[in-house]
């Protein structure tokens, strides 16, 4: 490139130098693709399973199913370290497009057990993916891009959420689950075409990356003074969340004194909010530390969940926002740095560890969550909650220990 290119390419926005760089717009264009299929396909999974069934711990155990396979993420993500990332995202979309074809069967309660069978394949697929798709960005995007990335990518990936689940529905409602089934199928066969094309060059993996074992990505994650406190903090962050999520249709009941289709316009709140924060992402995280974002945006989610138990609509609305914009640094933060502290070697199995860390508290909160709301009043839960969340952003904040010695 001339000088003259050069002098461009430093004055360009951020923004406009990730959608300008070819890697990166494919790898989004790929991300929305796919995501829009899956979207529309995690929801539609519990409605097929309750119409089929009449069973709504059937319909939940569906959401299970689809979250289970990363409590062995480490496992899994210790593929995407042992053969070159760029074919494995491919495959793993083709072999997708394929696995979702015997849904077209399942026309009754009796043929309900083949869904779950597809959801258990389907994410422990997303693992992998999710691990090899980490650690390709990392060598295909310029290191300077990443944060900004990363939030463009959340921004899509939430912008999905707020489209293609009612896209699910109504194809579901209008055709059944095989439709909306072949519709994802399509989304895979076109990802995996998009991925093929991303321009990046890899080696092939050499014999330490093929040997390091299952473990290498948790210690390296421990190891690290700058990861360990980002990825405990998410997790705890996450279970918070899940918490709070657990009782948001007890808010809408008996705080607001609204039906329960109102929860969706709280939902679609929180889902702009978190759209903001990807946009806003890359700028901060140039501009503050990583822990500094995270206990940032912790804090504004911890002061939006207390906020959530006052009964009036506005604050219910505004804590939704809150709980957007805010909860996404942490993720963002902590993935942002793994990418960058990490070697390639051990990148994608550290990456699939720290989602293991991150997401399954997140998980464990929900079904606890939904058993103390029972117990619980609302007013004493999510203020606790919140309280919580609180602490966490303030033991984010303090300074990094300084290591003497090294």
């Amino acid at each position: 490139m001339n000088e003259i290119g050069e002098k461009r390419k430093g004055r360009a926005r951020p923004l406009g130098r990730v959608l300008g760089d070819r890697a990166a717009r494919l790898y989004l264009t790929g991300v929305v693709v796919s995501g829009f299929g899956s979207s529309a396909m995690w929801l539609t999974a519990g409605i097929w399973a309750k119409s089929l069934t009449g069973s709504s711990t059937t319909a939940a155990l569906t959401v299970f199913a689809l979250w289970a396979p990363t409590l062995v993420g480490p496992v899994l993500g210790a593929v995407a370290d042992r053969v070159r990332r760029r074919p494995l995202l491919v495959g793993s979309n083709l072999a997708m497009a394929a696995l979702l074809l015997p849904l077209l069967a399942v026309d009754g309660a009796g043929r309900v057990w083949i869904l779950f069978a597809v959801l258990l394949v389907y994410g422990a697929n997303g693992v992998v993916q999710d691990a090899a798709e980490t650690a390709l960005v990392a060598k295909a995007v310029d290191r300077e891009l990443l944060a900004d990335f990363n939030g463009l990518r959340m921004t899509v990936n939430e912008g999905m959420k707020l489209v293609a689940p009612l896209a699910g529905a109504g194809m579901y409602a209008r055709w059944g689950g095989a439709a909306v089934a072949a519709l994802d199928a399509v989304t895979f066969l076109l990802a995996a075409g998009v991925f093929a094309l991303v321009p990046v060059r890899e080696e092939r993996p050499g014999g330490g990356a093929r040997r390091a074992g299952t473990a290498e990505g948790a210690r390296t994650l421990w190891a690290s003074p700058v990861l360990r406190p980002l990825v405990l903090a998410g997790g705890a962050t996450m279970l918070c969340a899940g918490l709070n999520g657990a009782a948001l249709y007890a808010v809408v009941d008996e705080r607001l004194g609204r039906p329960p289709a109102f929860a969706g316009v709280l939902y679609a709140v929180q889902g702009v909010g978190s759209v903001a924060a990807g946009l806003l992402a890359g700028p901060l995280l140039r501009r503050l530390p990583a822990r500094t974002f995270a206990a940032a945006g912790t804090a504004l989610f911890a002061l939006s969940v207390g906020l959530r138990a006052l009964p009036y609509d506005v604050t219910a609305l505004a804590a939704g926002a809150g709980i957007g914009l805010g909860l996404p640094c942490v993720l963002v933060a902590a993935l942002t740095s793994v990418q960058r502290e990490v070697p390639d070697a051990v990148l994608g199995r550290t990456a699939a560890t720290a989602g293991t860390l991150l997401f399954v508290p997140n998980a464990l909160a929900t079904g606890l969550g939904a058993a103390l709301v029972g117990w619980v009043d609302v007013r004493v839960l999510l203020p606790l909650v919140g309280a919580g969340a609180l602490a966490v952003a303030t033991a984010l904040a303090r300074p990094a220990p300084v290591r003497r010695g090294a």
